[in-house]
């Protein structure tokens, strides 16, 4: 099957595992799958925890991991998923991008605060290059008092 962009999935060219759907998924797989759902409130899990489950364990630490950093804090729910969108977009991740701007999307994101999120990642990694290119001295005044 190929994806809703006409694109071949990285598994269909032989690269990674297939998803484990939940039908074949085993209790202790499933259990995290239904914990997944019941979080988000959907009836579905995405395909990053699916080709995860080939190992529960790191399925398991994973979605624990992603609970209690993308859950309730100090930081309210857009504000996480414009950051992981920034990462994401640094390194590249195609999948993560889609995920988690759906996601900010579903928060409230507009097409004019994406573009201006596209802009500052674009500024921030030109900026980075260049400080660490030139090997730069911090200022007195950045350290925390």
């Amino acid at each position: 099957m190929s994806a809703p962009n006409g694109r071949q999935g990285d598994h269909e060219r032989g690269f990674g595992a297939a998803p484990i759907e939940y039908a074949q998924a085993s209790a202790e797989v499933r259990a995290v799958y239904d914990d997944i759902m019941a979080t988000r409130k959907t009836d579905w899990v995405n395909n990053y925890w699916k080709v995860l489950a080939h190992d529960p364990s790191t399925l398991k630490r994973m979605w624990a991991n992603s609970k209690a950093i993308m859950g309730e804090g100090a930081l309210d729910a857009l504000t996480k998923e414009l950051i992981y969108m920034a990462v994401s977009i640094t390194n590249g991740c195609r999948y993560c991008i889609a995920s988690h701007g759906a996601s900010a999307r579903r928060r409230g994101l507009t097409p004019a605060q994406h573009a201006e999120l596209v802009a500052i990642v674009g500024l921030a990694n030109e900026t980075n290059r260049h400080a660490a290119a030139l090997d730069l001295q911090i200022d007195e005044p950045f350290y925390p008092t």
